[in-house]
């Protein structure tokens, strides 16, 4: 294949695709830049099919860190996994990239994409999908593409909808919605937002379905000039009379499906299947193998849909926007700093949540721009949940999707960092799982939230969304549970408060999906998430007022950024001691802004003694100092920590004195008063309790050669107020 490449401008942005130029033994290949931001997407398409009833497709995503001039992190200075942002781009490019196969497709499909520049203006992810399904199609594979993608974002200034912002333009708005798809359909939406409306979640996939279909346009123009070979992959054809075989079993398949309970049902389920199973001899079940499972996995679908479409009835007997029973508790955790328990039907999830100082943030080593995020949401998904056994370890990408899917829907209404300065982690526990598990986890978190006592700005509620499509037949179901989101068309789940959708995510396999069945999905999910947060602010109505007892108290205060040394001291010396004395934890950031954490009086300390040290002492001012160093001239003072004041001989009592250790000893404490300041920072005080000059001390100073400390007085004089440079100064201070 030569060289081509296509250059287009969209909606004010800049595109090029490239192929023939490299990765040329792959099925196919493209390049696609936005701005200097280029990905390359390979597709590979093995040879052989696979003996399986699914499409063996996978996807990855490789970020390399040269893509922005940077070594990686650790000892190894190699990438290793994934990172959190990678996993949720393959996610992102396997939804609408997956529906694009025809039925019977069994060849191993590998997806790579590889960034191999990031300019930190472009974002990655949704040019990727576009250059997947350009990948397939210059490979000859039979896909029902062009697919494409899109980011909408809204400009808060002007209202406007934006495609494929910059990151500097996401900031700006108060949208950020992903939408893919074909020209004719939407296949895959995610959103984050700021509390906006249905109307406007509707206009703006509205605005993005119209774009999608210019992208289409000129990948679909790209293709054609390439002209690439069509390929021939045989597809797993039905054996003639299989599904004839199972077909009379509809009834007790309908009859099996009939439970509310998840593991009764299942039961039902897989005797009636073995029982199918019996009928047919060892031979056969060797040769129809896994068509055999297909087969019984349709009738399986059959009964279930057909049931909602004609009689308007669930498996478990609800109707279609029924919700199944809730239940909500706080406090489940005695010495969580928050935590929340959050049960619908037979699907629980314990989310717990923890503050910390904001030094503890977690940080990024991804070509990402964003450093870091104060805000962390983990969701674990064991085995147990769902009455199985099964690996543990590292999160899997479902888990990894889960939780961004929670933490983004939470992200809106969390305090600002001046405002709240803390860390907040909230991990959320599938303890049981009967669909719509994340969703159950943005409750969770919400009621750990409130329970926390986080300043949220409003409660969150999340609900899945299901659909069942056959023709013109349409039947749009309320909270989901598994086996509805297994065998129907749409999972479509909704966050928001009750002013506005914070979050979106949807994933479909109906090909008429129409904004007008988004629409009517929408407006009944905003019924059902009202009636979800009424189930959930029973159990508590707001954040509680006072943070827990077992929480940081974190106090915050603003000093000079030139004072920033004195509150560290040489190789930290200073903080150190504070922290050691107070048992409080302390931060100082670069613009001065000082975080101090602890769970008792140490922080309070912790801020009068830096409050102190910061301290400019003035002309006027009084002060009970301690003596910490006396010379023949008179005696230092401390007055804040670090900072001296000389009170001179002539001033430590009423008459003259002979020596100040007549009057004074380290660490006597004496009231005085700043009486000067000079040039150079030297402070000068009068003595406030002045007591009688001690009898024989005045013939003591008048007798020749008697110490009256005119002679030597003046010599330690440039010692100043740096207590470091005085002899006498005590070693343990």
């Amino acid at each position: 294949m030569t060289k081509h490449t296509e250059r287009f401008t969209l909606y004010g942005k800049d595109y090029t695709f490239t192929t023939g130029e490299v990765a040329r033994q792959a099925t196919g290949a493209v390049v696609v830049e936005q701005g200097e931001t280029i990905v390359l997407l390979t597709a590979v398409v093995s040879p052989e099919r696979r003996d399986l009833d699914f499409l063996p497709l996978t996807i990855d995503v490789v970020e390399r860190m040269y893509a922005v001039g940077r070594i990686p992190g650790g000892y190894l200075k190699r990438e290793t996994r994934p990172s959190d942002k990678g996993t949720l781009m393959a996610r992102m490019i396997d939804r609408p990239v997956r529906t694009g196969f025809p039925d019977g497709f069994r060849n191993d499909v590998q997806l790579i994409a590889t960034i191999l520049s990031a300019d930190q203006i472009h974002q990655p992810d949704v040019i990727s999908i576009m250059g997947a399904s350009a990948a397939l199609l210059l490979g000859g594979v039979p896909f029902d593409g062009p697919a494409a993608a899109v980011r909408v974002g809204r400009n808060t200034t002007t209202g406007e909808f934006i495609i494929n912002p910059s990151f500097d333009e996401d900031e700006d708005s108060d949208l950020e919605l992903v939408i893919a798809g074909t020209a004719d359909y939407i296949s895959m939406v995610e959103a984050g937002a700021q509390e906006i409306s249905e109307e406007d979640m509707l206009a703006a996939m509205q605005f993005g379905q119209e774009a999608l279909g210019e992208f289409c346009r000129v990948q679909q123009r790209f293709i054609d000039a390439v002209a690439p070979e069509q390929k021939s992959y045989p597809l797993d054809e039905p054996t003639p009379g299989l599904a004839e075989r199972v077909a009379p079993y509809y009834d007790d398949m309908t009859a099996a499906i009939r439970h509310s309970d998840k593991q009764s049902r299942s039961a039902q389920i897989d005797a009636l299947k073995t029982r199918i199973k019996e009928g047919f001899t060892p031979e056969e079940l060797d040769e129809f193998g896994a068509e055999l499972s297909g087969e019984l996995k349709k009738l399986e679908k059959k009964a279930m849909r057909s049931m909602v479409l004609e009689t308007g009835e669930r498996v478990d007997g609800r109707a279609v926007d029924e919700i199944r029973p809730i239940t909500s508790q706080v406090g489940y955790l005695p010495r969580a700093h928050g935590s929340g328990l959050f049960t619908r039907g037979q699907t629980q999830v314990l989310s717990v949540l923890t503050l910390g100082m904001l030094n503890e943030w977690q940080r990024l080593d991804t070509i990402d721009p964003a450093q870091g995020r104060r805000y962390i949401h983990q969701y674990n998904f064991p085995p147990y949940s769902t009455g199985e056994t099964g690996r543990m370890g590292a999160p899997k990408r479902r888990e990894i999707g889960h939780g961004a899917l929670a933490e983004r829907a939470l992200m809106a209404v969390l305090p600002n960092e001046d405002d709240f300065p803390y860390t907040i982690r909230i991990v959320s526990e599938v303890l049981e799982s009967n669909g719509s598990s994340s969703m159950a986890s943005a409750c969770g978190s919400t009621l750990s939230l409130m329970d926390a006592g986080v300043p949220i700005s409003a409660p969150v509620s999340g609900i899945a969304m299901g659909l069942i499509q056959e023709g013109s037949e349409t039947a749009i179901l309320s909270d989901i549970q598994g086996v509805e989101d297994f065998l129907g068309d749409m999972d479509f789940k909704v966050c928001g408060t009750a002013k506005g959708i914070t979050a979106l995510q949807m994933d479909n396999k109906a090909k008429g999906l129409s904004i007008e069945i988004l629409s009517r999905a929408l407006e009944q999910a905003k019924v059902g998430r009202a009636h979800i947060l009424g189930k959930m602010l029973e159990a508590i109505e707001a954040p509680r007022e006072e943070l827990s007892e077992f929480a940081p108290r974190i106090i915050s205060i603003k000093i000079p950024v030139d004072k920033i040394r004195d509150v560290i001291g040489t190789g930290g010396k200073v903080i150190r001691g504070l922290q050691e004395e107070t048992g409080a934890t302390i931060e100082v950031t670069e613009d001065g802004t000082v975080y101090i954490a602890s769970k008792d009086t140490g922080g309070e300390a912790a801020r009068a003694r830096i409050e102190a040290i910061i301290k400019v002492p003035e002309i006027g001012e009084e002060y009970t100092g301690s003596v910490v160093s006396i010379q023949p001239f008179g005696a230092f003072i401390e007055l804040l920590p670090g900072k001296d004041g000389l009170l001179h001989i002539s001033k430590v009592a009423r008459g003259r004195v002979a020596q100040v250790e007549d009057v004074l000893s380290i660490g006597d404490k004496v009231q005085v008063i700043i009486t000067d300041i000079d040039d150079k920072g030297k402070v000068s005080l009068d003595r406030l309790d002045k007591p009688e000059a001690p009898a024989g001390s005045e013939s003591a100073a008048r007798r020749p050669g008697g110490n009256s400390g005119g002679g030597n007085r003046n010599a330690g004089r440039d010692r100043g107020n740096n207590r470091d440079r005085q002899p006498r100064r005590r070693h343990d201070r």
